[in-house]
């Protein structure tokens, strides 16, 4: 009777798995929820972790460290939520494609081992955020094989792709596997365009325990809005870059493109658009996006370059990197502290991060319902004894 006042009163408790500088956290406890326990074994992300929380991280335990360090005795009891965001490095297309047992992407088998280790303890809803190369990684093997990870230790498995797009100007995919004790059923679930044909694998494999969650119609995808998040200065600021360099980024575009900027440029209003820097046949050239939607935010790791911002109009142009401010803008978080953030430190952290608004929407429409549903069947219990 004591658990189902709890989580019928209470914020659940959210144990957080590679929490970097704390996005999911944000958004799940925007959502409802209260994180309890966290960690990352990067130093400069529990800095930012820190400085934005607190200390001492706020009510929740911050371990810094190795999740192959961590054994289940040192987390708290209790915790309705499990949240992964395990490294995408050895999934991303950007990266090794090495696949779920590969370098950094194989801690994901180090937070099964500590649900596994919790035993009957173990919570209610566990979560594992990555990057949509997760699906395709192996040719699907990698996805069976984290759903099956799952399924071993008594949970079922929906699989969802939800783009930070639909709620912030970026262009940021992600895959989410959300695995619970008691799924609900599946038939009651009308189809959801987060659950596209290139997903539909997982669902009929037989060996695969999976269901498909109710869920309300997502938010568009934007088709505007960059413009409007980028940070206020002065064209004199001196992080535009000097008329040389600038020069040198109009000659390397291709004719393509250079005929975009040059239609922009003669705009009357000012006009902003990001740029990556690609190598084309050994040689690198910038190209900018069409449309007033951020490219995705990457780390460096992975071989792929920071994003430039481009402001054009009246016949100028200015080019200059794209600021922290602008990253966590981004990412949902432009409220986050960054006072005593390194730039370079920043745009790694933001770019190896969740955006804060997915995790929300994710938690108020899918985790929270799946964590009350425990409240009703242990009130049915409760009744049936009674």
């Amino acid at each position: 009777m004591q658990e189902i006042v709890e989580l019928a009163s209470s914020r659940p408790r959210v144990l957080e798995f590679f929490a970097g500088i704390g996005l999911a956290r944000l958004g799940l406890e925007s959502s409802g929820f209260r994180v309890a326990w966290a960690n990352d074994y990067e130093r400069d992300k529990m800095s930012m972790y820190r400085s934005q929380f607190g200390e001492t991280s706020g009510d929740a335990d911050f371990f810094f460290g190795d999740i192959a360090s961590v054994s289940a005795d040192q987390l708290p009891q209790g915790a309705s939520l499990a949240w992964g965001s395990s490294p995408c490095t050895d999934l991303s297309l950007a990266g090794s494609r090495g696949g779920l047992r590969a370098g950094e992407s194989s801690a994901f088998w180090h937070y099964i081992r500590l649900l596994r280790d919790l035993g009957e303890s173990r919570p209610e809803v566990a979560v594992l955020e990555n990057v949509v190369g997760l699906a395709t990684s192996h040719g699907g093997d990698d996805l069976a094989a984290a759903v099956r990870a799952f399924n071993d230790l008594g949970y079922s498995v929906d699989v969802l792709t939800l783009d930070a797009r639909r709620f912030v100007p970026q262009s940021r995919p992600r895959l989410f596997l959300v695995a619970a004790k008691n799924p609900p059923k599946s038939e009651n679930a009308a189809p959801s365009e987060l659950r596209p044909a290139w997903l539909q694998g997982v669902y009929s494999d037989p060996t695969l325990r999976t269901h498909r969650a109710p869920l309300p119609k997502p938010p568009e995808l934007l088709l505007e809005g960059f413009g409007a998040i980028v940070e206020a200065m002065p064209d004199s600021d001196e992080r535009w870059w000097d008329r040389s360099r600038a020069d040198l980024f109009e000659a390397s575009l291709s004719p393509v493109q250079a005929a975009r900027v040059a239609e922009m440029k003669r705009s009357e209003q000012v006009v902003y658009r990001t740029a990556y820097r690609r190598t084309r046949k050994g040689i690198p050239v910038w190209e900018v996006r069409p449309d007033d939607i951020s490219g995705c935010l990457r780390t460096a790791r992975g071989g792929s370059s920071k994003q430039a911002v481009v402001k054009m109009g009246g016949d100028e142009i200015l080019v200059r990197w794209m600021t922290p401010l602008e990253y966590a803008r981004l990412m949902g978080a432009g409220d986050f502290n960054l006072q005593e953030t390194r730039t370079n430190q920043a745009l790694y952290a933001f770019g190896d991060a969740v955006a804060v608004p997915a995790v929300d929407w994710l938690g108020r429409n899918y985790l929270m319902p799946l964590i009350r549903r425990k409240v009703e069947h242990l009130n049915e219990e409760e009744r049936a004894v009674g």
